[in-house]
């Protein structure tokens, strides 16, 4: 079990120009915060810009037998800090990211298995980011996480994350 207050060690980063295994990234990230583990993450995959979890729903019931809204938060939060560090691990950082701010709209209950999906916002928001990470020495971007049960759009949730000068 960890102790509070010691950073977890960083995973290597990938080879220049490479991006990591998703699922080497996700086994070093179920060490590196333990509730991960328990969220029912089945799968994590890119598809173009966005990055994608598979997740099952069992582990994330409420007392209604629907998805628990504070579980399905933080799961959006969580995959905007995946797409921000996966990103720059792929650039060759090795950053620290945390979430500036997040919000999140519930659009229907999370009745079966779900998928997630993390994109920026903005076309341009990675391009700002390299900009301010270059001028700055650290920067923000906006993401926006779409939870999708089959064909129907659950929930939307926007956050801001940082990426945090090097010390």
């Amino acid at each position: 079990m960890r102790e509070a207050g010691l950073p977890h060690p960083r995973l290597p980063l990938p080879e220049p120009g490479q991006g990591d295994d998703p699922q080497a990234f996700l086994a070093w990230l179920m060490d590196a915060i333990p509730m991960v583990e328990h969220l029912g993450i089945r799968e994590m995959r890119w598809e173009g810009e966005s990055l994608v979890w598979e997740l099952a729903l069992a582990p994330n019931l409420n007392d209604k037998g629907t998805g628990f809204g504070g579980a399905l938060t933080a799961q959006t939060t969580l995959l905007g800090w995946c797409w921000t560090t996966l990103w720059l691990r792929q650039r060759g950082h090795a950053r620290d990211v945390v979430v500036a701010e997040a919000s999140q709209r519930f659009l229907a209950p999370v009745t079966a298995d779900y998928r997630i999906t993390c994109a920026p916002e903005t076309e341009q928001g990675p391009e700002t980011l390299v900009e301010r990470l270059e001028s700055r020495g650290r920067g923000r971007i906006a993401l926006v996480q779409q939870l999708w049960c089959g064909d129907t759009l659950c929930l939307e949730a926007r956050g801001d994350y940082a990426v945090l000068p090097v010390c």
